[in-house]
């Protein structure tokens, strides 16, 4: 039986995240919020959204919760069914193939030569790598794939653009939905984490070109393995 998003451990977490928010907090704001959960996967494909339970745990009101979900539902991340309420959606085999469509366009574009690779751009791929293999050591299999998440967040801001790092947060929160038909999160993921390092190396070395090429590999592998577990 699917969780609800009601329950004491997601709205503890959301609670948490009050904090966030301010008097100027906007719609945008809980949005992201909200996002980022998703990305994190705490909230899960199928998960009802409690208006009321979510908007004390927040301390929102029930109309700017509504038009956050408004914004989330713009990016495909929650569906509202009449007389049922709002929920996260569920992804299917058709989403993958256009996510990684996406993903294939974007990523090695950002490898591509245009903006120079910094120190300060590659110090989050660093900690992104770090967090992974720390999480994997611990058994803590959701956070590796959070983590490889983030590696791939840093590696499309190296473009350099607010647009695409925009397009990127989407991007991540769809795919984490995508996640959740494996298994063994875990163990689908760990397998990138030498693959992030390689990517890593010929980063450092300037070798932009072997990057990107070994980036658009990875994405080929991973597609294919999603899509056989669907």
């Amino acid at each position: 039986m699917t969780a609800r998003a009601d329950d004491t451990g997601v709205l503890a977490a959301l609670a948490g995240d009050r904090s966030l928010l301010n008097r100027s907090s906007t719609v945008e704001r809980v949005a992201e919020i909200l996002r980022e959960r998703i990305i994190e996967g705490l909230l899960r494909p199928g998960e009802r959204l409690s208006e009321d339970a979510i908007g004390r745990a927040l301390g929102v009101s029930r109309n700017t919760l509504r038009e956050s979900f408004r914004l989330l539902s713009h990016e495909r991340l929650v569906v509202h069914e009449l007389n049922r309420g709002v929920f996260v959606r569920t992804l299917s085999a058709e989403d993958v193939t256009d996510l990684y469509r996406v993903r294939k366009l974007i990523e090695p574009a950002a490898l591509d030569g245009d903006v120079p690779v910094s120190e300060e751009g590659l110090r989050p791929l660093r900690a992104a790598i770090a967090a992974a293999a720390n999480a994997a050591a611990e058994g803590r299999g959701a956070d590796v794939g959070t983590a490889n998440m983030r590696f791939h967040q840093a590696l499309a801001a190296l473009a350099g653009s607010a647009r695409i790092d925009t397009i990127m947060r989407q991007l991540l929160a769809e795919l984490r939905l995508v996640f959740h038909v494996m298994d063994r999160p875990g163990e689908f993921h760990a397998p990138y984490l030498d693959r992030n390092r390689e990517i890593l190396g010929l980063l450092e070395r300037g070798e932009l070109q072997q990057a990107r090429q070994a980036l658009l590999d990875y994405l080929a592998d991973a597609e294919a393995r999603l899509l056989a577990a669907y």
